[in-house]
This record gives structure tokens, C-alpha cells and sequence, in this order.
């Protein structure tokens, strides 16, 4: 699925609001690459006292220091937010993972990533959802 517009997302002030409220996030995509986006976004975010949750598909036992999970069923932890770094189609599979958790409040998605329709399910579910935006980028500016 190719970007579609207009992207449904959401505003600086609630952009803002996520990022202070959100405490653990998993990162759909994370890779252990340390040149990739995901790598230095979610080592950002560590850095600003998340705690990061690597999703990655291949068998790594750990990336940032943290256990990676195959997938987000497989995630004991309380998720607060799927971060995803993964195509738009993957956005389908992960809104319903983050519904069948019934933990996830915040659905978000990187720059670039874009799936209105898994983004309104997301939100239907009762999640607040942000596409197309940098949580690096946004808590620099929103909170730096």
C-alpha cells in the first residue's frame, strides 16, 4: 500500500501529550544495524528514559541491550506504544497484534509509513494514533 493522503495523524499538542505520557514502546522493526533509522531513533529514545521493546523478525537475542521479540504477541511486558519502522502494509498485521494486546494506547508510525485504514482501526480500538512522523524528530522538538 503507497501513501495515501490526506494522512490521518495527529497535531504538535497531542504529539506532545504521547510522548510524556508514554513510558515503555515497542519498536516494530527495530534492527540490530546500528546505520539503520530504527537503530539511532530507539537508542534516542533509551537515551531519554523509555524503555525500548526491539520487535524484529530474525532470531537476535538482544539489541540495545534489551531481549528482542519475534513478534508482539511474544512481548510479556505492559506495551504502552507500537513505534513502527516497518512497510505500511506491515501497519494491517500490527494494528491487529496491538488490539489483541488490549494494552496499547498509542499506535505510531515513522516518516514516510502511512496505512489510513489500520490507523482508523487502531483508533476505533481506542488508540491514539500518529503517522507519518519521527518520535525522535517530535521529542526534540516537542520536548528537547
Amino acid at each position: 500500500m503507497e501513501c495515501e493522503f490526506p494522512v490521518k495523524s495527529a497535531n504538535d499538542e497531542q504529539m506532545k501529550s504521547i510522548l510524556e505520557r508514554v513510558k515503555t514502546i515497542a519498536v516494530m522493526g527495530l534492527s540490530p544495524d546500528e546505520s539503520k533509522d530504527s537503530h539511532k531513533v530507539a537508542k534516542y529514545l533509551q537515551s531519554q528514559g523509555y524503555k525500548i521493546i526491539p520487535v524484529y523478525p530474525k532470531d537476535d537475542e538482544k539489541i540495545l541491550g534489551e531481549q528482542v521479540y519475534t513478534s508482539l504477541a511474544d512481548v510479556p511486558d505492559v506495551v504502552d506504544m507500537v513505534d513502527i519502522f516497518r512497510k505500511p502494509a506491515a501497519m494491517d498485521p500490527i494494528a491487529d497484534a496491538a488490539i489483541a494486546r488490549g494494552d496499547v494506547k498509542f499506535f505510531w508510525s515513522q516518516k514516510g509509513i502511512v496505512n489510513n485504514a489500520a490507523a482508523e482501526k487502531a483508533e476505533k480500538a481506542g488508540m491514539e494514533v500518529v503517522q507519518n512522523h519521527c518520535t525522535m524528530v517530535e521529542h526534540r522538538k516537542l520536548l528537547g
